[in-house]
């Protein structure tokens, strides 16, 4: 396996007070933000709330997402009820760079070489999944992860705000064939059932494509936003 640098600390990153858990009749958080160029104090609001037990609905490159706390199961918990979806399917982890996917999924040369063509990008891996990562996310029976790194400002640098990776979901109700693409509209429709919208405009509702490489073959699972070709896969 090779080994990937550790992710070194960002000078730029947001100093966050204690976490504490989110009271139950808190209000949505709406907050618009720059695609490209996103507020900081904007961010932090968002990463504090995350650190707090809560969920948030921002953009990334491919469509908008649920995500919440790594560690925290009752907001992972409240993201599959939202999604009506079980343990079975796999959520994602959002990394901020190729270099922090080391400590959750093991890379071997041939994956790390595929990774490097991809990252940032469209694109969900499946891989094995490192002792690091709760049980409760790894798929049930074959102890796997699915990992991407978005090429999105705002998620990109809400990442590097909050310190670590995110688990998220596509936001893509129960019974709809597409994803929820407008913040207000999430807000509306959601209500309460999110802590924080980052509303950046439209970003698409296409999904990741999905790329599993647990068998140390690359099989592509679905065919979604990030094109095969420059990967020789199509």
């Amino acid at each position: 396996m090779r080994e990937l640098p550790a992710t070194m600390p960002l000078p730029c990153a947001l100093r966050l007070r204690a976490p504490r858990r989110l009271r139950a009749e808190t209000m949505t958080k709406f907050l618009t933000v720059h695609a490209q160029n996103p507020q900081l104090r904007l961010l932090q609001q968002a990463a504090q709330i995350l650190a707090d037990g809560g969920i948030a609905a921002i953009p990334t490159d491919s469509c908008y997402a649920l995500v919440c706390h790594l560690d925290d199961k009752p907001a992972v918990d409240r993201i599959r009820r939202l999604r009506k979806i079980d343990e079975r399917h796999h959520l994602s982890l959002l990394c901020r760079d190729l270099s922090e996917i080391a400590a959750y999924a093991r890379v071997d040369n041939a994956s790390y070489r595929l990774l490097r063509q991809a990252t940032p990008g469209p694109y969900t891996f499946i891989l094995e999944a490192t002792r690091e990562v709760p049980r409760r996310l790894s798929h049930p029976s074959r102890k796997t992860i699915g990992i991407r790194v978005p090429d999105h400002a705002v998620a990109l640098q809400l990442l590097h705000a909050l310190g670590q990776p995110l688990i998220g979901s596509t936001l893509q109700l129960p019974g709809e064939a597409l994803a929820l693409n407008d913040g207000e509209e999430i807000r509306d429709r959601l209500g309460e059932e999110v802590d924080v919208v980052l509303d950046a405009g439209s970003c698409g509702v296409e999904p990741t494509t999905i790329i599993d490489l647990s068998s140390g073959v690359a099989r592509v699972v679905r065919v979604g936003r990030g094109p095969l070709e420059p990967l020789g896969l199509a």
